[in-house]
């Protein structure tokens, strides 16, 4: 019975330095990107994204949200605007508007649940004809765990999953004006 506790507890050590060896290989850093062309002028699509109450009303993460706690502060909308929300489907964290300009709005995302992160969330915005191609992206820093995390999970094809949904969010929105 002895050996095979040792067995056991050799096989578990081998296993968790295999998971460890692999995660410290993956990126210590990532970048999502999606697009869309929105037949709406920049200006408007600007309102939508650059006030984080209207954001909110096509924003994907915070319509699966039906409980927790959130709240806003700082201005309605540009620099300094700010989101908090705890949920069990979001996590706990915070989204500030960090710097607007008519063609991109910079946002700064920091989770402390369920996984730590401080990431960067960028909105261009470029006319094309009579409509505007918005592109929402996301980088930052991968921790270990986050590691850990994609080495199961796809977080590339989750991210665009979502990123689709809320920018046809934002067109179905957009487009209704």
């Amino acid at each position: 019975m002895p050996d095979v506790l040792i067995y056991l507890l050799l096989g578990v050590v081998v296993l968790v330095g295999a998971v460890l060896f692999l995660a410290a290989r993956q990126p210590s850093s990532f970048h999502f990107a999606r697009s869309l062309r929105i037949a709406a002028p920049q200006e408007r699509l600007h309102g939508l994204i650059n006030d984080l109450r209207k954001m909110n009303t096509w924003n994907p993460y915070a319509l699966r949200e039906t409980g927790g706690s959130s709240s806003y502060s700082g201005p309605d909308a540009g620099p300094g605007a700010r989101f908090e929300f705890a949920g069990p489907k979001s996590g706990t964290g915070s989204i500030s508007v960090v710097d607007s300009t008519p063609s991109k709005i910079g946002m700064r995302l920091v989770m402390t649940k369920p996984i730590a992160g401080d990431n960067r969330v960028e909105f261009a915005l470029k006319p094309d004809g009579d409509a505007t191609e918005v592109t929402w992206a996301m980088s930052g820093k991968s921790s270990l765990p986050g590691r850990i995390f994609s080495l199961f999970i796809d977080c590339e094809c989750m991210m665009a999953r979502d990123f689709d949904e809320g920018l046809a969010n934002l067109k179905a929105i957009a487009e209704a004006r």
